[in-house]
């Protein structure tokens, strides 16, 4: 008998904050986090996808990147969000230079602040992922070059991609330590483990979310992992011994959009199809996420409930009467996406990681 698919699977994905869960699915978006006074403050938004507009968007491939660049928006957007749910916005006050900058550009500064941030986010990745380890091999190549002869081209392919994912994971290793972004991982796996008692049909409650994994393949880590791997695939075209330098580099920087559209329908895929091969090949991200997620206790699991339930009002009902705060915001429609971040959700649906 051919078994029933899981019609829950890839409806809701989500996003670790400070102190809190975000939580998708289809436009809507529900932002809880647990304040200092022990109540959840909640806000509840729609985030509509420009593939929605443009079917042409919508295509394989294309849709990958347009989803990355709409779900780093959301990220931003929903950390932001997070701060002013949590008073952090208030501690500090507001010097004359904040006043003049609101003064000047009222509503449009969060954009231009946003736009920077993903400017340098973006900047600061492709250094370190994309330029630092094409660099290192090339001085690699040099000093074999000088000793007996040049690598061939195959091996520094290999070499790179390989360095990439160790800087991935050092990277990884080095921010778990840090005390903040232990608590936020451990909001990773509440997210995680939540969206995952949901996909096994059990009631939602924090008791029950505590019995699931915390692994979960359309995780943001696991789509980091996959783009490192899929990118040595991708680029063994290049001829590392006859191209110039600034033509691998460059052909790498343009090759990846194809790298981040072939990563996303993987993950999609390996969401919503669970089997032997998907689980096979989704196998080193989920190992990633040993790092990027942490056993969440009952409180954090309760927040990370009640932002799913918000994102699913036809199914739970909307508000949950142990939210604080709500609010309801409609954003522009040129973002979000008909799945999920890539984080479960994040992705993946996003996470920090």
């Amino acid at each position: 008998m051919k078994k029933e698919k899981n019609c829950r699977l890839g409806k809701v994905g989500g996003q670790a904050v400070l102190e809190g869960v975000m939580m998708k699915s289809g436009d809507n978006v529900a932002l809880a986090v647990r304040k200092e006074d022990g109540t959840i403050a909640l806000k509840n938004s729609t985030f509509v996808s420009a593939r929605k507009k443009n079917k042409l968007l919508n295509l394989p491939l294309i849709r990958g990147c347009v989803n990355m660049v709409e779900m780093m928006r959301l990220s931003f957007s929903t950390l932001n969000d997070s701060t002013q749910l949590l008073g952090l916005d208030d501690m500090e006050p507001e010097s004359k230079f904040d006043k003049w900058l609101q003064r000047k550009f009222g509503d449009k500064l969060m954009n231009i602040v946003m736009s920077i941030g993903m400017v340098l986010g973006v900047i600061l990745s492709v250094g370190l992922f994309m330029i630092l380890p094409n660099l290192a091999t090339m001085w690699l190549n040099d000093a074999a070059a000088s000793v007996g002869g040049p690598l061939p081209s195959f091996v520094q392919n290999l070499i790179s991609g390989l360095l990439r994912i160790l800087i991935f994971i050092v990277y990884l290793l080095l921010v778990s330590r840090m005390k903040d972004i232990k608590r936020t991982f451990a909001y990773h796996g509440a997210e995680h483990k939540s969206v995952a008692c949901y996909e096994v049909g059990l009631e939602l409650t924090p008791e029950n979310a505590a019995t699931c994994t915390r692994f979960h393949p359309r995780c943001g880590t696991s789509f980091i992992f996959i783009i490192l791997i899929i990118s040595i695939l991708v680029t063994s075209f290049i001829n590392w011994n006859t191209w110039p330098r600034w033509a691998i580099i460059s052909t790498k920087l343009l090759m990846l959009p194809v790298i981040v559209g072939i990563g996303f329908e993987f993950l999609m895929l390996a969401g919503k199809h669970p089997n032997p091969v998907t689980r096979a090949l989704s196998a080193p991200g989920l190992w990633m996420q040993r790092i990027t997620t942490k056993e969440p206790d009952i409180s954090q699991l309760e927040v990370a409930i009640t932002a799913l339930k918000n994102a699913m009002p036809e199914e739970f009902g909307g508000e949950d009467s142990k939210s604080d705060t709500a609010s309801q915001e409609a954003e522009d429609p040129a973002n979000s996406t008909n799945e999920n971040p890539p984080d479960t959700e994040s992705a993946s649906n996003h996470d920090p990681a």
